[in-house]
């Protein structure tokens, strides 16, 4: 792998493949955290209108570029990042890179591509509000960040996407679609050295040195935590339920690690995770639970969600907690501990054998930690973990957890 830096200040990260697809992407460094000034969810909607139009091509040159190459073009947001991101045949990756570079330096966000694509967001505002198991993540995350820039929905709503316009759409990129504060990240069959060549040529086109612009300097902010335990009344089939609390950052790498595991235990995606075990293969109270943990720059969030039938919420939280308050008092034994290691390892290297993965997970790596770790390393943390690790961030994290239930 190569990493390495251009003239104007963006960064690179470069990785031999073995396959004849390519992928590329650009990861911009500001998400729906980072709209202080701005309407929120002007982040996701510049997601979604930056392939509008460009400096020198119009929407529908944009939309065929890569569509007649058998090529895929996509994006999306998250609370810290906007990424673009592009898949074709590894013969055809210098026309990707040039169209993600110049959708980065010189979108248009043309009036009346604009108007048009609000009609399309709102819709999904609304989609996702009539969706009660989407609704009721970003409520939570509302309540428990409160007035902290993470509490931001990245969707923003109607009243708020209404009122983007296509010059704000403008300043916002101006601010922060700047080469000091994006990542290029590209996996191919190629040569990396001549891949280096190529890319930097096309940067040094599309970011010219002596255009510089001032990064744009994100504000951490110390985050309050009052915990809740709010119930809403909704006319639903089901009951739906979040419990978390603030978690490991993403600049706390023990803590970040043992947070991950301790969660793939808790509610991974195997089958064998403790909830999915007691609340569906034992009792059958729930056709879904699981556990999430996102590191954010300046905190984290770690949370377990469920759904079950209205009369089964109380004993499906009775059992939650009881598992959490095992997991404070009681530590792993060898044998429990080395196996979630395993486990955990293997659904990682499984990961990273998908090179779209690899290519997005280089860019967000980059961009935040300044640094790639290779699997070599991370098996070595994951397995430095020990026991009495996860029993302290058990006990920090599962102590005065907050609750939405949604019944």
């Amino acid at each position: 792998m190569i990493i390495g830096e251009s003239k104007s200040g963006l960064r690179y990260a470069i990785k031999r493949s073995n396959s004849s697809v390519a992928y590329c992407a650009i990861t911009i460094r500001c998400g729906t955290r980072d709209e202080s000034n701005f309407h929120n969810g002007i982040t996701h909607f510049a997601e979604h209108t930056i392939f509008k139009g460009s400096k020198d091509k119009s929407a529908r040159i944009i939309n065929n570029y890569l569509d007649k190459l058998g090529g895929e073009l996509n994006a999306y947001t998250t609370k810290e990042e906007l990424v673009i991101y592009a898949t074709v045949l590894k013969e055809d990756i210098k026309k990707a890179e040039s169209l993600l570079l110049e959708l980065a330096s010189s979108p248009s966000f043309p009036k009346k591509e604009i108007e048009v694509e609000k009609t399309v967001v709102i819709d999904e505002i609304k989609s996702y509000q009539d969706n009660p198991s989407e609704d009721i993540i970003d409520r939570f995350e509302e309540l428990i960040f409160g007035c902290h820039p993470l509490g931001k929905t990245i969707l923003g709503d109607s009243k708020s996407v209404a009122a983007i316009s296509s010059q704000e759409l403008i300043d916002f990129a101006r601010l922060h679609f700047t080469a000091n504060n994006m990542v290029f990240s590209l996996v191919c069959n190629i040569d990396e050295k001549r891949a280096e060549k190529e890319l930097i040529k096309l940067i040094d086109s599309f970011f010219p040195q002596g255009n510089e612009v001032k990064a744009y300097d994100r504000v951490l902010s110390p985050v309050v935590y009052s915990p809740f335990n709010k119930v809403v009344k909704k006319d639903n089939n089901e009951a739906l339920a979040i419990i978390g609390n603030f978690a490991p950052s993403l600049y706390d790498e023990k803590g970040r690690i043992a947070t991950a595991l301790l969660c793939n235990i808790l509610g991974g995606p195997a089958s064998n995770s403790m909830l999915n075990k007691v609340l569906r293969e034992k009792h059958g109270w729930v056709y879904n639970v699981e556990a999430n943990y996102t590191p954010y720059s300046d905190t984290g969030l770690f949370s377990i969600f469920f759904g079950c039938d209205k009369n089964n919420i109380e004993q499906c939280s009775k059992k939650v907690y009881s598992i959490l308050n095992n997991l404070k008092k009681t530590k792993l034994s060898d044998r429990q501990l080395n196996a979630a290691k395993k486990q955990l390892k293997g659904q990682l290297a499984i990961s990273a054998d998908n090179n779209e993965y690899q290519c997005l997970n280089m860019g967000k790596s980059l961009l935040s930690l300044n640094k790639i770790a290779d699997d070599k390393d991370l098996f070595e943390k994951i397995d430095a973990i020990e026991a009495e690790n996860l029993q302290v961030i058990a006990n920090t994290i599962f102590t005065d957890m907050s609750s939405l239930t949604y019944i």
